[in-house]
């Protein structure tokens, strides 16, 4: 319905309603394509951009507004008890969202200021209508959580319904996670489904947001926008290349560029950047542009190369964590004394994993004499060892590898029965592939050894 009244607040459409406005600013007429959120201040009109920022302008500027269509705004009338939105477009591949929570689903308590996980998966679709025009969406909500709260047995639940979501058709799976264990999570997913040789049925992607979905700032649209699109339209993946599942997340900090990275070698470092997500001894496998709400994706030459020349594995099962399975994680460094390995080892954990220094070494040499805490560390990992505990070595600089053969100390650490030479993993990906290992009963040396999946690649990039 267009509207031509400038300054009639009443005139405006509800919150929530997809609209087309023309306006007269200082440098011209504009136009704007957006959805009506809480004005910023009285008579004023505010949107959403698909960028995922917000706008305000003056009533009294208003030339024209114009409500689009219900159906590119809004659920379909065939909306379902499980979420299932757009039924009706039958020619568009089927993407399941499963929702987890986090700042992608979060907004602010304008009464308090806080950040609440408040939005359900219905809210968040129809606010990024342009998701309509690329995949039938379906959503689920399997918990509405921060990440920081996700244990093993969420990755558990994730495996299932994703594995649910192929079984009843789904092309491609997208997981919106809270960010700050995303990228642990996207490589549980990915051990889980392809850790044995397999691979997932179809595409599995994990997105998030730095900003919550109604800040000016946020990057929960085009991070969806993308993730959705990889999910619908991305390539057949290959299994063994790290591209099992993948995290997608703004490549730098504008607009419009989006990263697809391996699931299993990527980690969040930086704590409010947008693109806080980067690959750890890898390259992203592809960047989804985002020109008016209108995705499309690049492959980076090597993975293309790869995808022609390597036959992709065949899909599988998912194979589950053992939630009984409890892993410590200890830094190396001036702190690290023997009392609490052994606090380690006496309390039913099953492994230790090391962050070492450099590459990969630990407080265990007192060439000086005035460091006996230094020779009885040394003595407690060998004795836990012994009895059974499974010692990894991990890389505390978290790029570069594991390499305890440079270093006498390194080889006296392997002599005693630390695991984990050679290993290119980030930390995070270690301890994760740990955990799915002993789950699965395996070799665990083997594995650490092995490049199952692409976590572990023989030539390491910057």
């Amino acid at each position: 319905m267009p509207y031509t009244r400038a300054g009639d607040m009443a005139a405006i459409p509800e919150q929530g309603t997809r609209v087309q406005v023309n306006l007269r600013t200082w440098s011209g007429e504009i136009e704007h394509i957006g959805v009506i959120i809480p004005p910023a201040s009285p008579g004023y009109l505010s949107l959403k951009l698909v960028n995922g920022y917000n706008v305000s302008h003056p009533v009294n500027a208003i030339l024209s507004l114009t409500t689009l269509q219900p159906t590119d705004s809004s659920p379909s009338e065939n909306t379902d008890s499980e979420g299932i939105l757009n039924a009706e477009q039958n020619n568009l591949p089927l993407v399941r969202i499963i929702h987890t929570g986090g700042t992608i689903a979060s907004k602010v308590d304008y009464a308090t200021g806080a950040v609440v996980a408040s939005f359900e998966p219905e809210e968040l679709i129809s606010a990024i209508p342009e998701l309509a025009e690329i995949a039938r969406i379906e959503a689920v909500k399997i918990g509405n959580m921060w990440s920081d709260d996700m244990r093993p047995q969420h990755w558990n639940s994730l495996l299932s319904a994703s594995a649910q979501a192929f079984a009843e058709g789904a092309v491609g799976v997208v997981v919106t996670s809270g960010t700050d264990t995303l990228a642990i999570t996207a490589a549980a997913l990915a051990f889980g489904w392809a850790g044995e040789g397999g691979s997932p049925p179809g595409r599995i992607a994990v997105t998030g947001s730095q900003r919550s979905s109604d800040r000016g700032s946020s990057d929960a649209g085009e991070n969806l926008i993308a993730a959705v699109h990889w999910a619908a339209n991305g390539p057949a993946i290959n299994g063994g290349l790290g591209d099992s599942t993948v995290v997608v997340m703004h490549a730098n900090s504008n607009d419009g560029e989006i990263a697809i990275l391996p699931g299993c070698s990527t980690r969040k470092l930086h704590s409010t950047r947008r693109d806080a997500f980067k690959p750890i001894n890898a390259e992203p496998l592809a960047i989804v542009n985002i020109n008016r709400g209108k995705p499309s994706h690049t492959l980076s030459p090597a993975y293309e190369e790869v995808l022609a020349s390597t036959a992709p594995r065949q899909s599988t099962s998912p194979t589950m964590y053992d939630c009984k399975i409890k892993i410590a994680q200890l830094n190396g460094g001036p702190h690290l004394l023997p009392d609490i390995v052994s606090a380690v080892a006496n309390n039913g954990y099953s492994a230790l994993v090391f962050h070492g220094t450099g590459l990969g070494h630990l407080p265990i040499e007192n060439p000086n004499g005035d460091a006996p805490e230094n020779d009885k560390l040394a003595e407690t990992i060998s004795q836990v060892i012994a009895e059974g505990l499974h010692v990894i070595m991990a890389n505390l600089c978290i790029n570069g590898p594991v390499n305890m053969n440079v270093y006498s100390k390194g080889r006296n650490q392997q002599n005693m029965g630390i695991l984990g030479q050679g290993s290119n993993s980030s930390p995070d990906t270690i301890v994760v592939k740990t955990h799915w290992s002993l789950s699965q009963g395996r070799n665990l040396a083997e594995d650490l050894q092995s490049n199952l999946l692409g976590e572990n690649p023989t030539q390491i990039r910057s």
